[in-house]
């Protein structure tokens, strides 16, 4: 018990007391071992790193830096250079090949990626040595095929492509006017070796369109038609062909021509309220439409007896001869025109009913006001030869 306070006394005696606040603190005798190194003003602190990272340049240059000296600032380790942890060993050498006469390795090893593009370029020269694929046979190429075959039908179609080829050159410039009585014909020479080929169509007639459309497309679609009752049932079936196809209108053909007497316009025009609600309900037609039709019949009386008739009246828009178009596909075919336009305002400024744009550019295809037919189409020629004539 004294031995620790005699101790205690000496350590008392060796330290000294200091004043921090007003209250004595306890010191040690020598006053640099308990003092904590500041930095100097305006220098940063220097943290250690311990992690393998890329230093900033600043850092760098600041530690390059030998004459500068900081004593109290902790020493910094050296720092080891990154290692790049996509570095692989060294690829192994590749494994000698056996003398196998086939080019195959033997080895259990798997070639190095150094040793690939040998393999890759043995084995296609492997593959060329022992032809695998076979040559084409000059004789096949320069021998003549049998009749029927694709080489035959092309020949042929290009013999009824260079025919079409000369009747377009033939009447190239040439308005419908020049062309009466100077239409020339196709010679039936050059089209006998194309005989075996089937006329091309208009696009939108297929091989599975309906008979009653392309009968109707090869006897009166851009027919010129001149006959008042012709125009007036025309007139109708374009406008009854709203919201259905031709197809079906074709096929009703015989109903409208028995609703309406014909399309005599004089005696459908004295039709009364209570004969279109019987011919509606018959017939299985809209009232409004039966209306308008009755409608339009007046509107043909009028014209006739201002005009003449309904002939001269719609002729007279076209100069008294068709429009001749040039279309080479269905697609640029328009579904109304300019014509069609100032046709349809005029119709309607008289009283017409369902004689819009769309309706009257119709009726004008199926009148022949317009020949629409592509140029591909036999019937273009056609078409164009009654027109001059008429």
């Amino acid at each position: 018990m004294c031995n620790s306070k005699i101790q205690s006394g000496h350590a008392m005696a060796s330290a000294a007391v200091a004043e921090i606040d007003g209250r004595p603190v306890l010191q040690p005798a020598s006053n640099t071992s308990n003092r904590i190194a500041t930095p100097e003003a305006g220098r940063p602190l220097k943290k250690t790193f311990h992690k393998s990272i890329s230093l900033p340049t600043s850092f760098t240059k600041h530690a390059a830096r030998s004459d500068v000296v900081d004593p109290g600032a902790a020493t910094l380790p050296k720092l080891s250079p990154p290692v790049s942890p996509k570095l692989k060993p060294a690829a192994k050498a590749a494994p000698k090949r056996s003398n196998d006469p086939n080019g195959l390795n033997t080895s259990t090893d798997k070639p190095s990626a150094k040793s690939r593009p040998a393999m890759m370029t043995r084995s296609k020269s492997s593959v060329g040595a022992s032809q695998v694929v076979p040559s084409l046979d000059s004789s096949l190429l320069s021998c003549d095929r049998a009749p029927g075959s694709i080489a035959a039908a092309q020949r042929e179609h290009a013999v009824l492509m260079q025919a079409q080829r000369k009747m377009r050159i033939a009447h190239y410039g040439r308005t419908p006017a020049k062309l009466e009585g100077k239409v020339v014909p196709v010679d039936s020479s050059v089209l006998s070796d194309a005989s075996g080929l089937e006329e091309k169509r208009c696009s939108f007639i297929t091989p599975n369109s309906d008979p009653v459309n392309i009968a109707y497309h090869d006897q009166e679609w851009g027919v010129p038609v001149h006959d008042d009752k012709m125009l007036f049932e025309l007139l109708v079936l374009a406008g009854a062909q709203v919201g259905l196809d031709w197809t079906t209108i074709l096929k009703k053909r015989g109903e409208f021509r028995a609703a309406f007497a014909e399309f005599d316009a004089e005696l459908v025009s004295k039709y009364t309220e209570k004969q279109m609600a019987s011919i509606s309900a018959a017939y299985g037609l809209d009232l409004g439409r039966v209306r308008g039709v009755v409608d339009n019949a007046k509107r043909i009386l009028e014209v006739s007896r201002e005009l003449g008739s309904l002939d001269k009246y719609l002729w007279g828009f076209v100069n008294r001869k068709p429009l001749s178009t040039n279309y080479t596909s269905c697609r640029k075919i328009p579904v109304k025109t300019s014509k069609s336009e100032s046709i349809s305002k005029d119709m309607v400024r008289r009283g017409f009913r369902f004689v819009g744009p769309t309706v009257v550019h119709s009726f004008m295809q199926a009148a022949g006001l317009t020949n629409d037919h592509l140029l591909s189409c036999p019937r273009h020629l056609h078409c164009r030869s009654l027109s001059a004539t008429n």
